[in-house]
């Protein structure tokens, strides 16, 4: 495979993720160098590339900052691609992801799903029914808090929802 750059040899592949695409450059060595600035050592001993590839992918080295057990991927690594390696990155980087859900979901953080509009086949309409449930918590609530405006507007959102 040839350089994207000149018309030497590629032995450098990379690819990124931008914006959902993936896109690969394939280099060699001075272009990768100049033009991506890495620093590409020709010439690596065997025993050296062995021992990284252990240290790697056996989980002694870890990143400043910590990382998830389960898969390795590290805070940074999901902030460059925007991709989360397993379920356990939700726990492991809770701490920071919850900010960014807020800011994305306008402040839920858990997810509550869909409501069926109508039960199997009996034509009972249970969503009618999980949104009286979630008003009158929220009277509740309202109440407790003692916000009686809002009290008030519940209230009568509820007997609207009953009578229709």
């Amino acid at each position: 495979m040839k350089c994207d750059n000149c018309s030497k040899t590629a032995t450098v592949h990379l690819t990124e993720i931008k914006g959902g695409k993936k896109l690969e450059k394939h280099l060699c060595e001075q272009c990768a160098a100049q033009s991506e600035g890495l620093p590409v050592k020709s010439h690596m001993p065997i025993n050296e590339l062995l021992t990284n590839f252990v240290m790697a992918h056996s989980g002694l080295q870890k990143e400043t900052g910590g990382g998830c057990d389960a898969c390795g991927i590290t805070w940074a690594e999901f902030r460059q691609n925007g991709l989360l390696g397993c379920a356990n990155d939700y726990t492991v980087f809770e701490r920071d992801l919850t900010p960014l859900l807020q800011k994305a979901h306008e402040g839920a953080t858990h997810h509550v799903g869909k409501v069926p509009a109508r039960r199997g086949g009996s034509g009972v309409p249970i969503k009618r029914q999980v949104d009286l449930s979630r008003l009158r918590k929220e009277l509740q609530r309202a109440v407790e808090g003692e916000d009686y405006e809002r009290a008030a507007k519940l209230r009568d959102q509820i007997r609207q929802a009953e009578n229709s």
